[in-house]
């Protein structure tokens, strides 16, 4: 068995190898660009951790896996053209160094290069994987519309934001799983329950990053907390303590949620509100809740408990992450 490091080294050294090199330059080297940004790999990690429960070699899916973080980088670009952000992991975004037709053709480019890296499996398999990636890559576009028209929302329910961010963050991850056990010769149950097992983990990953946003150590975090608030984000956060408040803490969420004034003064009013209502506690609650769901599907693969540690150790190190 590969552990997580050893594995996020492969895809590393996969990703330096890719000829992005071609012409139109001007097209080529902003996808460079995004893809030597760096990042966690989560997605592509995840796929092969579930293939390589099956089998000892993960050489034979490195292009589908791949595949799957071309698709998650374009998803950013255009996410950071849509939301008009300088920086994105400390440098400045495509379309700040390009400009926005840039950002629009690099970012098209690179949805169909996605395309053509996850169709690189065995053909028996490629109906199979071509349907479940085109689902999940349909389904993002759909939690990134939803997370739009949040933003013109005063109140979003639990429910909602859940749905929200299944949709956005969760299911790429479920289906990087999903076809990492099929790829791998797993059983369509196991595939089921690896899916699930994303779904939970990729919620409770994001609910982790609203808390890091408002809580979190900025020299760890790598960026400045409470961008979140600042921005009036539909956070777990903000819509638990909108839930909990009592009709004085709700006028004053809703009067600092429209107040412009200076980023910091609105951080911490905002934040003594939180404190105040406990959805930090609210928030570590409902990530554990996730965590043992996830926990449960996984157990219930049927591959031995001790292939599984290293994907099991994993979620709960995405859980307890402080960056």
């Amino acid at each position: 068995m590969f552990t997580p490091s050893q594995l996020i080294d492969q895809i590393d050294k996969h990703i330096s190898l890719l000829p992005f090199d071609e012409t139109p330059a001007g097209l080529y080297d902003p996808i460079r660009y995004v893809m030597q940004l760096g990042g966690k790999r989560i997605r592509p990690l995840l796929m092969l951790m579930a293939y390589n429960l099956y089998q000892d070699s993960v050489e034979e899916i490195l292009d589908p896996a791949i595949g799957l973080e071309i698709y998650h980088n374009f998803t950013l670009l255009h996410d950071d053209l849509m939301d008009r952000a300088g920086k994105r992991r400390g440098k400045d975004t495509v379309h700040k160094v390009w400009g926005e037709n840039t950002a629009i053709l690099s970012g098209d480019a690179m949805l169909i290069l996605a395309y053509r890296y996850i169709s690189r499996v065995p053909a028996d398999h490629l109906k199979d994987i071509l349907d479940v990636f085109t689902c999940a890559a349909l389904e993002v576009c759909e939690g990134q519309q939803y997370d739009m028209e949040f933003e013109r929302r005063q109140e979003v329910s639990e429910v909602e934001y859940e749905t929200m961010i299944r949709l956005k963050t969760a299911v790429l991850l479920a289906a990087g799983l999903r076809i990492g056990t099929l790829l791998g010769g797993g059983s369509r149950k196991d595939a089921d329950l690896m899916y699930d097992f994303g779904i939970y983990t990729g919620i409770g990953f994001q609910l982790k990053d609203d808390l890091l946003d408002v809580y979190g150590n900025p020299e760890v975090f790598g960026k400045n907390i409470g961008g979140d608030i600042v921005c009036n984000k539909k956070t777990y956060l903000l819509i638990k303590a909108l839930e909990r408040s009592d009709s004085f803490q709700k006028e004053s969420l809703q009067h600092w949620m429209n107040k412009e004034c200076d980023p910091h003064i609105k951080i911490e009013a905002v934040t003594k509100l939180y404190n105040e209502l406990h959805v930090r506690q609210v928030c570590e609650e409902r990530m554990d809740e996730l965590y043992q769901e996830a926990v449960s599907c996984l157990e219930k693969v049927e591959v031995s408990s001790e292939r599984k540690e290293e994907l099991r150790s994993l979620v709960k190190q995405l859980m307890d992450r402080e960056l």
